[in-house]
């Protein structure tokens, strides 16, 4: 047995030789596969420099700056800047028709709307042979490596090989000498290798986010049996609707016709997924003929069209007769990639995919389209197929769910009735489901619609653009107002006038903000309030033939139909899809059909927004705290923001490049703030909705989160009933009919402390007890006074915090130390029903519980739910309702909390003006 620690010692140590083996050899082979070179940089410092490591600048894609009138086929353009040696390479690949000609090269790179370098070169100075004479029957293989010195290069600031997104191209161009004409320009991007473009791992993220969003706002709507009660959980979930329009309204605000810098392109290109703008290369490839797209991916240029420069006869000058007949030229593809050359290398561009504007621009949509790797005239149609796929994944997964229920439940792996109301009921939500898919695809339609009718194109294109349209606007707008006429066919509306006051209050108790409140509002609650100024208005009201009719979130069969219209919104906002389906319209006309003319799209859209913000605030129309924060108060002052900032970069403007970004980068904060909350609350929603899945037991094994669960469900309880507080202002306060109007004069006099002497009773340690019950008793207990009226015990122990001892006998109706013992009368009742937590919470008929159906009460109802596990709770007979602070449901009482109340009763709270008498 000693030998074999020694053996297992000596197989590590042979594993580690051959571990440590394996590592040499495989250095030596990486260091045999890479080639170095010695550089010199700008400060004089000579080291050795790997031939694959990437250069401080380099290119992207690539494409045409003649608009397609190059008279090249360029299959490869790469251009780079490595300042470890200060050095300009550029590698060309293509094909000519051009007969014979000497040419001329200039190469030159942009940042930030200023020229940074510059260089005119004649190609057989640089053994460019290809090109010197250029010939058709020789295929383009330029590849030249430029030395320059530090003044070359002055104009590069270093912050730009280190910003996001550097805002940069390089352009090369070349001339005729014959003619002294541009016969081809090509440009690419420049790149540094950071950006705020990260769809692959941003995107990802986002959407397990979302997803699980959809299961916390699934699972409330699903679980329960009460219609009313499973409508208010769910009304206090975070709405995915919500989620879906931040991540839209954010990638949207690119549709406005303006110089864009080029880190918000970027920065958009992670919500593209939320539109539906995913780049799928097969779909893009076969939607691009339906769209007109026409050209060929794999290059750039025109070789083989007929040009006329501004003097006329260009070809003429060149070709000498016909293009066509001298044409020779071939097209080669580009090479893939060779990791066994040190020459090659990994950062080169691709030639831009047909319909896609030149590299190196970023205005208006396209530019925004492009970022997401979609041409601009493909984007309707892609949209709308991956909304469509998307409807199909929500209806598919709603009957999976059905059907996996069903199995666990015959497999007796889940009890009978776990989900029963949504298993039986499956189709309605499946329905509801589909709807609510698609209203939140609602603005992404019309939006790209829209576009496309401004940016025209092929008739087949315009039909089913037009078709779907009408579709989507005309099936909301019937689906909202049958919902709304269904609600309100019997009764009639009155108009009354009205004023909204405008007055100021305090956002998180610390932040001092001015509100708006209807006038009549505020006189129903009897708010006073300081106001700063009032706008007179008028209000539309319904008013129904039935008094007595249900409300909107009592009536089961009005939520069974149209709960994905009302469900989450206040009693009195149950209509305010409908205004925003109309106000989701407006704002996707400006955006999507106000391209053609930016000075009106970006002013119309701001004051619009200005005027939407300020009616939601109004309105206020969610019942849960969460939606309002998000949808009322971020996305509505973000979408401002941005818009405001946008102006910046109309094209009339002009603005200094470096100036735009940095108002790029603010823009870009704001909506990173956004939409770390909406996660956050996303977070919290999670939390609460597993709150109220957990309505139905009286502890949740936390006792950090009990009390916030009671708080949690007093709040939606009060809030069902659109109970809405405003916040309070800074001036005035809120009326209460119980307080007196002054505040009784103090006393002249205050009694600090009293001694208590001790009395002959404090030396008894028996208890005495009643011998005959109360009337009101049940099984022996009083649950007013709560005293034990059948039995007789002596005390184990009268240390507490609370001394009992130290009362009169009186006034000892309780034993100093409480035991399972003296509620076993109690327990042993067969006869008890649930505890008061699950009658107030749990989904039980109508006949009890919480599941009211005929009537919300505007008081909040308190619950109290027993912090430790250790403890039983008091449970009452069938039919009895407790009144006792102790009663059936709520904790049990300890030997502290009797004496606490046995000392009230002896020494109740004085009035106000009245000393309190009781021992500190």
């Amino acid at each position: 047995m000693t030998g074999h620690p020694l053996l297992a010692m000596s197989l590590w140590n042979r594993f580690c030789a051959l571990l440590s083996l394996l590592t040499s050899l495989l250095a030596f082979v990486a260091n045999a596969e890479t080639e170095y070179i010695y550089g010199v940089d700008a400060e004089g410092v000579t080291r050795p420099l790997a031939l694959e490591r990437y250069p401080a600048l380099y290119t992207g894609d690539f494409g045409d700056c003649l608009g397609g009138e190059s008279l090249f086929n360029i299959t490869k353009f790469d251009a780079a800047y490595y300042a470890d040696n200060l050095t300009i390479v550029f590698h060309l690949d293509g094909t000519s028709n051009i007969r014979n000609e000497s040419l001329m090269m200039h190469i030159e790179v942009d940042a930030y709307g200023s020229n940074r370098f510059e260089m005119t070169f004649d190609p057989c100075n640089l053994n460019l042979y290809s090109l010197c004479p250029l010939n058709a029957s020789v295929p383009v293989t330029g590849w030249a490596s430029i030395q320059v010195g530090p003044q070359q290069i002055g104009g590069i600031p270093p912050i730009a090989f280190a910003i996001p997104d550097i805002e940069g191209s390089a352009k090369l161009q070349i001339f005729a000498n014959s003619s002294q004409t541009e016969i081809g320009c090509f440009q690419a991007n420049m790149r540094n290798g950071n950006s705020f473009s990260h769809p692959e791992a941003v995107a990802p993220v986002l959407g397990a986010f979302t997803l699980v969003a959809i299961v916390a706002s699934f699972a409330t709507a699903a679980y329960g049996i009460s219609i009313a009660h499973m409508r208010m959980h769910y009304a206090h979930s975070l709405s995915v609707f919500i989620i879906f329009e931040t991540f839209q309204s954010i990638f949207f605000t690119g549709a406005l016709s303006v110089n864009w810098p080029s880190v918000c392109i970027a920065w958009w290109s992670n919500f593209a997924w939320s539109a539906g703008i995913i780049h799928a290369p097969g779909m893009v490839h076969s939607i691009d003929s339906f769209a007109g797209v026409q050209g060929n991916a794999s290059q750039v240029g025109g070789a083989g069209s007929v040009v006329i420069n501004n003097n006329g006869g260009l070809i003429n000058q060149i070709y000498g007769r016909s293009l066509f007949e001298r044409a020779t030229g071939t097209i080669l593809r580009r090479s893939e990639y060779n990791a066994s050359d040190p020459y090659d290398y990994t950062w080169a561009g691709n030639p831009v995919m047909p319909g896609m504007p030149t590299p190196g621009t970023w205005t208006g949509f396209p530019a925004t389209l492009a970022g997401a790797g979609i041409p601009a005239a493909d984007a309707f149609l892609v949209g709308f197929i991956w909304i469509l796929v998307a409807t199909g994944a929500v209806a598919l997964s709603v009957a999976t769910l059905r059907g996996s229920l069903e199995v666990l439940a015959r497999r007796r792996w889940i009890k009978e009735d776990r989900l029963a109301y949504f298993r039986s009921h499956w189709t309605g939500y499946l329905g509801l489901s589909v709807v609510r898919a698609l209203f939140m695809a609602f603005f992404v339609v019309m939006t790209l619609s829209m576009f496309q009718f401004s940016s025209s194109g092929p008739a087949g294109m315009m039909a089913v653009s037009a078709v779907v349209f009408i579709i989507f606007l005309a099936g909301a707008t019937l689906l909202v107002a049958y919902a709304c006429r269904a609600r309100t066919r019997y009764g009639k509306f009155q108009t009354n006038p009205d004023e909204v006051i405008f007055h100021s209050s305090k956002l998180f108790k610390t932040l001092p903000i001015v509100i708006p409140a209807w006038s009549s509002t505020l006189k129903e609650r009897e708010v006073e309030v300081q106001p700063v100024f009032t706008i007179p208005l008028f209000r539309i009201r319904h008013v129904n033939d039935d008094p007595a009719r249900k409300t909107v979130h009592q009536d089961q069969d009005y939520i069974k139909k149209f709960g994905w219209l009302s469900a989450r919104y206040r009693r009195t906002r149950w209509w305010f899809l409908g205004y925003y389906i109309g106000y989701l319209t407006i704002r996707a006309a400006f955006l999507g059909g106000g391209v053609t003319n930016p000075l009106a799209q970006v002013y119309g859209l701001l004051i619009f927004e200005i005027f939407a913000f300020a009616a939601i605030v109004i309105l206020s129309p969610f019942e849960g705290a969460r939606n309002t924060a998000m949808a009322v108060w971020m996305l509505s002052i973000s979408k401002i923001a941005t818009t405001g900032l946008s102006i910046a970069f109309l094209p009339a403007f002009n603005l200094d490049r470096i100036i735009a970004t940095v108002i790029g980068v603010i823009i870009i904060v704001i909506q990173g703030l956004v939409v770390v909350a909406l996660l956050i609350l996303i977070i919290l929603s999670a939390i609460s909705s597993w709150m109220s899945l957990s309505r139905n037991r009286e502890e949740i094994g936390s006792e950090f989160l009990e009390p916030i669960r009671v708080r949690y469900f007093n709040s939606m309880e009060a809030k069902s009933a659109d109970s809405y507080v405003l916040p309070k202002p800074g001036k005035g306060k809120e009326k209460d009919e119980g307080e007196s109007p002054q505040e009784p004069p103090k006393p002249y006099f205050s009694v600090n402390s009293v001694r208590r002497a001790p009395k002959i009773e404090d030396e008894d340690d028996d208890i005495l007890y009643d011998l005959e019950p109360p009337q009101h008793a049940v099984n022996g207990v009083d649950p007013v006074t709560f005293r034990v009226s059948s039995r007789a015990s002596r005390t184990n122990s009268v240390s507490s915090r609370y001394s009992v001892s130290s009362l009169p006998r009186v006034g000892r109706a309780h034993n100093s130390s409480w035991s399972s013992k003296d509620f076993a009368q109690v327990d042993a009742s067969p006869e008890r029903t649930e505890s008061g937590l699950a009658q107030r919470l749990g989904d039980m008929n109508s006949s009890g519980g919480h599941g009211r159906d005929d009537s919300v009460s505007n008081t909040p109802v308190h619950f109290a739910v027993r912090p430790a596990s250790s403890r039983q709770s008091l449970r009452t007979l069938s039919g009895t309702r407790p009144i006792s602070p102790f009663s059936p449901g709520l904790n049990t009482p300890s030997r502290e909390t009797l004496a606490r109340h046995a000392e009230e009763r002896r020494y109740p709270t004085p009035k106000p003006g009245i000393p309190d008498l009781r021992e500190e």
